[in-house]
């Protein structure tokens, strides 16, 4: 099955604190803790472009979660 134009909910966890502006359109969370917390609906080529993005701005990413709706099932 192609997942590719399916848009889930993620959740992105960042070491560190970034600038709010470097992720426009997504939901960015700094935790006391030193954390960023990103989320956002989106597809996958989208969620590919977001992890290119933190790589290259030499981000420390220590997880990736994807949310089910409330039934347990992905959005499709």
């Amino acid at each position: 099955m192609n997942h590719s134009d399916h848009f889930y909910e993620y959740q992105i966890r960042l070491e560190g604190h970034v600038r709010e502006d470097w992720f426009d359109g997504l939901l960015v969370a700094l935790h006391p803790e030193g954390e960023t917390v990103i989320s956002g609906r989106m597809d996958q080529a989208a969620l590919h472009g977001l992890l290119t993005r933190i790589r290259d701005l030499g981000l420390v990413l220590i997880s990736v979660q994807r949310y089910l709706d409330e039934k347990g099932t992905s959005d499709e």
